[in-house]
C-alpha cells in the first residue's frame, strides 16, 4: 500500500457491505475489514444515514483492536439538524455506535449549497466544532459535497477546513466540483478525498461492450476499474480513493492497484485511452445517475436508482437484457415501485447530486423499460410469482 500525507491511496467506503435478510451481513464485512487493514488501508469512511454501517464497522473495529491504527471517518446529517443541541445528538450517537471516544475526521454531509453551511452557522457550528476539537472527541473537520464548482469553491473557502471529499471520476472531470474544485483543494493544501470513483459501479459493470472490449485490447491489461483508479491516483492532487468494497477478491485487487499506481504515470497512450472510453460511454448514456439512493424514499414506492440503472443497462448492453433486468427486480416486487407511479411531486430532485430532471426522465425509463406487452403481463406475473394481486 502507498500512502499520501499519512493516508492509505485507497480507502474503504462503508456504504456497500453485502446484506442478509435485510441487515449488513456481520461476519463479512468484519472479515473485509480485516483483510484490508492487513494489507495496508488505514482508511475506513461511514456516515449516519447508511443503514448498520456505523454499528458493524466500530464493532469490527473493536474485536479487531485496531482503533488506534486506523483512521475513522463518519458524518454529520446536517440536513437533519434544526438547532444546536442536534449536534450533540447526532455526534454522541455515532460515537456510541462507532464504539470510540473520538472521530479522526467528521465532515459536514451531502453540501450541495453555501445556504447550508450558513444555516449551521446560525445555529453556532463554528464555536461546536472548536468545542468539539478542544475537547478531543473531532480530530479534524470537513465536508463531503455534491454540486456545482462554483458552489463547492466558495463553501471551500468559506472555513479553515482539514479535509474535502468531493464524487471526482472520469466522467465527471468537468461536473460536480471538478477538476477546477480539486485545483482550489489544492491551493489550499487541504486533502482531497474522492468517492463515487467508479460512478457506482457503472464505470466497470455498466460500460458499454464496445468500452470493454477497447480495454481488453488494450496492452496494459488493466481491468476498468484499474483504468478509473490509476486516472485518480496520476494526480498527485488527490490523497485517497474511497472504493465501496464487497468481496475479499475485490479489496485484493483494489491495494494491488493502490500499490503499484503513481503520480504523473499517465502518459500520451493513457490520456487517449481515456478519452475513447469517455467518447464511447457518452454515446450510450440515458441517465447520469450514479445509484447514491439520496433521491430515495420516494413517497410513491418509485425505485428510481433501479429504473434508471435498468434504463442505462438497455443502451450499453442491449434492450433486452436491461427490460429483463427491470422486470425481474422491479416489477415483480411484492409492492410496486415502478416509474409509473410517480406523481411528480419533485421532492427527489431536490435531494439529487447529479441534479437530474428526475421526473422527466422517469417517464422515458417507463416507456422503454415497459413495452405494452411487459405492462399487461406484469400483474399475471406478479401474481404467480408472489401469489397473490398487488
Amino acid at each position: 500500500m502507498q500512502y499520501r500525507r499519512g493516508f492509505s491511496m485507497l480507502g474503504y467506503g462503508c456504504m456497500r457491505f453485502e446484506t442478509k435478510n435485510g441487515s449488513i451481513d456481520y461476519e463479512k464485512a468484519k472479515a473485509q475489514i480485516k483483510r484490508a487493514y492487513d494489507l495496508g488501508v488505514n482508511y475506513f469512511d461511514t456516515a449516519y444515514i447508511y443503514p448498520g454501517s456505523e454499528d458493524a464497522v466500530g464493532r469490527a473495529v473493536e474485536e479487531l483492536g485496531i482503533r488506534d491504527k486506523i483512521k475513522i471517518t463518519t458524518k454529520l446529517p446536517q440536513y437533519l439538524v434544526r438547532n444546536r443541541a442536534a449536534l450533540d445528538k447526532y455526534l454522541d450517537e455515532e460515537l456510541k455506535r462507532l464504539r470510540t471516544g473520538y472521530l479522526d475526521n467528521y465532515l459536514m454531509h451531502h453540501m450541495t449549497d453555501y445556504a447550508q453551511w450558513e444555516k449551521l452557522v446560525s445555529l453556532g457550528v463554528i464555536d461546536w466544532i472548536a468545542e468539539q476539537k478542544a475537547s478531543g472527541r473531532i480530530r479534524n473537520i470537513g465536508f463531503s459535497f455534491h454540486g456545482s464548482t462554483d458552489m463547492f469553491v466558495k463553501i471551500l473557502n468559506a472555513y479553515d477546513w482539514d479535509l474535502c471529499l468531493i464524487q471526482y471520476n472520469y466522467m465527471d472531470e468537468h461536473s460536480q466540483a471538478g477538476r477546477a474544485g480539486v485545483e482550489a483543494a489544492a491551493a489550499k493544501d487541504i486533502p482531497l478525498f474522492i468517492m463515487e470513483p467508479l460512478r457506482g459501479g457503472k464505470l466497470v459493470d455498466l460500460l458499454p461492450e464496445k468500452a470493454k472490449k477497447e480495454i481488453a485490447a488494450d496492452p496494459h491489461g488493466w481491468s476498468p476499474a484499474e483504468w478509473a483508479f490509476r486516472w485518480l491516483w496520476n494526480q498527485p492532487e488527490v490523497t485517497c480513493v474511497l472504493s465501496g468494497m464487497n468481496s475479499i477478491e475485490m479489496i485484493e485487487e483494489n491495494c494491488r492497484v493502490a500499490s503499484e499506481a503513481e503520480a504523473g504515470g499517465f502518459g500520451e497512450a493513457e490520456f487517449a485511452m481515456i478519452d475513447r472510453i469517455r467518447a464511447i460511454i457518452n454515446e450510450n448514456t440515458k441517465v447520469p445517475c450514479t445509484g447514491c439512493k439520496y433521491c430515495m424514499p420516494c413517497p410513491k414506492g418509485v425505485d428510481i436508482p433501479a429504473a434508471f440503472s435498468c434504463y442505462n443497462h438497455m443502451y450499453s448492453e442491449n434492450k433486452g437484457s436491461g427490460r429483463k433486468e427491470f422486470y425481474q427486480t422491479v416489477a415483480l416486487r411484492q409492492t410496486p415501485a415502478l416509474p409509473s407511479q410517480c406523481v411528480e411531486c419533485g421532492k427527489c430532485e431536490k435531494h439529487c447530486p447529479q441534479s437530474i430532471e428526475i421526473r422527466k426522465k422517469l417517464k422515458e425509463a417507463d416507456k422503454k423499460l415497459l413495452p405494452w406487452y411487459y405492462r399487461i403481463s406484469i400483474p399475471i406475473a406478479r401474481r404467480f410469482m408472489i401469489g397473490k394481486k398487488k
